[in-house]
């Protein structure tokens, strides 16, 4: 019997997962401003992670700006700036990489504190790289209050996040005109790799 209770559980969190992408999805091709799919972003990773905050910076020449977050810093969008060398954020961008830590994430010595945001004392933080056509373009951030031992699922859910935001600015910088007029054939046909040499 807690068998079949683990899958069931183990089922139904995977279709969450599925779902919270295809409403990811939904913003990418809807007539949103930016912002508002960045905030609709956040507040789906808040309620699927059960997190107590989640924010995304995006790089401004060789600065990480905070671009959206679940929490009202209506004073701090687009103003927090941090450089690449600093915090547990610009370690992610620097090195392209996941960063999960249970516990104390103050207490890390990569660690960078801001006033301006409360979150610099929670416990967890589990960060990744937002990736757009293979270059990281910003950093997302989901923190717990209390410690929290993220899974390899939250882990990977991140991840594709990260992923997901990068194609949606990729996107974002194309005009509607430029999707209407594009002949998509012709884009796929001459992207083909080269045929081998005989």
């Amino acid at each position: 019997m807690p068998k079949s209770r683990d899958l069931a559980a183990a089922l139904q969190r995977t279709e969450q997962q599925l779902q919270m992408f295809q409403k990811i999805s939904r913003f990418m091709v809807r007539e949103l401003s930016l912002q508002e799919v960045l905030q609709g972003i956040v507040s789906l990773v808040v309620e699927f992670m059960a997190c107590d905050s989640c924010l995304i910076y995006l790089i401004d020449n060789d600065q990480l700006v905070l671009c959206a977050s679940n929490t009202p810093h209506p004073a701090t969008i687009g103003k927090l700036r941090l450089r690449m060398n600093e915090g547990l954020t610009g370690w992610v961008a620097r090195e392209r990489r996941l960063l999960a830590i249970s516990r104390e994430a103050y207490g890390d010595p990569r660690f960078k504190s801001f006033r301006e945001l409360p979150e610099d004392t929670y416990e967890a933080f589990l960060s990744a790289p937002v990736i757009a056509r293979n270059r990281v373009v910003g950093v997302i951030n989901v923190q717990h209050r209390l410690s929290h031992q993220h899974t390899g699922s939250e882990m990977e859910l991140l991840t594709t996040v990260g992923e997901q935001v990068g194609c949606l600015l990729v996107l974002a910088r194309m005009a509607p005109t430029a999707v209407e007029a594009a002949n998509h054939v012709e884009l796929v046909l001459s992207s083909a790799p080269a045929a081998p040499r005989r």
